[in-house]
């Protein structure tokens, strides 16, 4: 009779004990996943600058005014366009780990597409000198946006959601 009391209390006692661990724990893992992420923001912060900077300098448009032909010969300056993107590209490439797998692929989609853009102009029958080349990424960005652009609206999204 009398350890009935006894084995309650101490079942209490055990119950009121393990909740407070449980609940000391969730605190100590929320305040450092807190202290972990004022950390981390910046560095993510950064590395959505860094990408957007990559897709400025991959925009056909600023690509060309930047990376002129050194011959007009069109098949080395298609190389030097796709040479730049891609060392642009590698010069980045450890950003994914700070930006969402859907970002990284939206980028890299943009890069490719660019790749494809200038390769693409190659091919055109008219397009025979380097210049010409130039002119055909021109004038096909004339009718449509570039694919970098909408790889950056996606980026300024997402970091919109950050705050």
């Amino acid at each position: 009779m009398y350890t009935i009391p006894a084995l309650v209390t101490g079942a209490i006692a055990f119950l009121f004990f393990r909740e407070h661990m449980d609940n000391e724990n969730n605190r100590r893992n929320f305040l450092i996943t807190k202290d972990l992420q004022k950390e981390a923001f910046p560095i993510r912060l950064q590395a959505y600058e860094r990408m957007s900077l990559f897709l400025e300098r991959i925009s056909p448009t600023k690509l060309l005014t930047r990376v002129h032909p050194i011959s007009s010969n069109k098949e080395d300056y298609e190389n030097l366009l796709i040479a730049t993107i891609e060392q642009e590209f590698e010069h980045n490439l450890s950003q994914q780990i700070y930006v969402s797998d859907q970002c990284w692929s939206i980028i890299m989609a943009a890069k490719n597409a660019t790749i494809q853009l200038v390769r693409k102009a190659s091919m055109n029958e008219k397009t025979d000198t380097a210049n010409k080349l130039r002119e055909v990424v021109l004038t096909e960005l004339m009718d449509k946006n570039a694919p970098s652009n909408a790889a950056l609206s996606f980026i300024k999204q997402e970091v919109s959601e950050l705050w």
